[in-house]
């Protein structure tokens, strides 16, 4: 079976955007407590781009990841993945979808502690009731350099070990999006390094998507554009950031 290293091989995105916000906000609580964490952002997500999203505590990025992950909802507007609209579906179809076509790096690596690694990477596949391409698992797990620790269970592994099974995981069904949440917040620099360059392979190597939120100028530095957000808004974007760009940037948002 043929494995996809372009984009024309991928499941198709509505006009090359892997994932869409329109007029995005969020508020939790209500009255004068009420807090607008998305004050009406609308951003598109360019298919086999790596975006990072950056801003100061309490801007709204980690707010914007999960609605745009569809693990949480809007209080008005529409997120979309490809031509998928989230608000639109009931829980089971939700549910479906971020199996299916969203994969998830966290900071604290979500493994099931019982599992090996190579169980905790096919799992969500499983879990919606298909069968792992085991041509594209053995090219992935490969590309994480995890052949020798497939029957190892996250506690015989070290953190860095951890986040590449993470990584493999998010990639293994092929979603439209990868979407990291601090990936590197609990790894040293070195592991931390080694995931980073697994995130920009799997742009540049299988034409992913990844969307990865940080508050790291370095991590930053790996990705082909940083949004920086305050207040719930998009206020600048930089292509092709390095990380004095990053600095500067948000030194000019006060963090």
């Amino acid at each position: 079976m043929s494995l996809p290293t372009t984009l024309d091989d991928r499941r198709p995105t509505l006009h090359g955007v892997a994932a869409r916000a329109v007029d995005a906000v969020k508020v939790y609580g209500q009255g004068d407590t009420a807090v607008r964490a998305l004050d009406g952002i609308t951003v598109d997500i360019p298919a086999g781009r790596f975006i990072a999203v950056m801003g100061p505590s309490g801007s709204g990025k980690s707010t914007l990841m999960h609605c745009l992950a569809g693990l949480d909802s809007l209080t008005s507007g529409r997120v979309l993945i490809a031509d998928v609209e989230l608000g639109q579906l009931s829980d089971g179809a939700l549910t479906r979808v971020r199996r299916e076509r969203i994969g998830f790096v966290f900071q604290s690596f979500n493994l099931i502690p019982t599992l090996s690694a190579e169980e905790n990477i096919t799992l969500p596949i499983r879990l919606a009731g298909a069968k792992p391409d085991a041509a594209w698992v053995r090219q992935i797990i490969d590309t994480v350099g995890l052949r020798d620790r497939l029957h190892h269970r996250p506690s015989e592994m070290s953190g860095g070990q951890q986040q590449r099974v993470a990584v493999a995981r998010a990639l293994a069904s092929r979603p439209d999006v990868v979407f990291a949440d601090e990936p590197t917040g609990n790894l040293d620099s070195k592991s931390g390094g080694e995931v980073l360059a697994l995130l920009r392979q799997a742009v540049d190597r299988f034409a992913q998507t990844v969307v990865m939120v940080t508050h790291d100028p370095g991590a930053a530095a790996w990705a082909d554009e940083a949004l920086f957000l305050a207040d719930g808004r998009i206020v600048d974007r930089v292509e092709r950031p390095t990380a004095e760009r990053v600095l500067e940037a948000m030194k000019g948002l006060g963090a």
